[in-house]
């Protein structure tokens, strides 16, 4: 029985089958990941200009925006 678990375990180790599946699907995600990374970064200073707009006109003195 220990032989047979030996063997098991010695055959897994050396099947490379589905390497390049687990291969690729990593690089996909690290791929979308500095895609999204990329996006954040360049809409950010847009995002806060807009924010910042918008906080500009609101104001509680009744004063209008310009």
């Amino acid at each position: 029985m220990m032989n047979a678990v030996v063997a098991l375990l010695r055959n897994l180790t050396i099947d490379d089958r589905g390497q390049d599946l687990i291969e690729y699907s990593l690089l996909g995600g690290l791929i979308a990941l500095a895609l999204v990374a990329v996006t954040l970064g360049i809409l950010s200073g847009a995002i806060t200009d807009m924010f910042t707009g918008i906080g500009n006109c609101i104001n509680f003195d009744g004063l209008n925006c310009t």
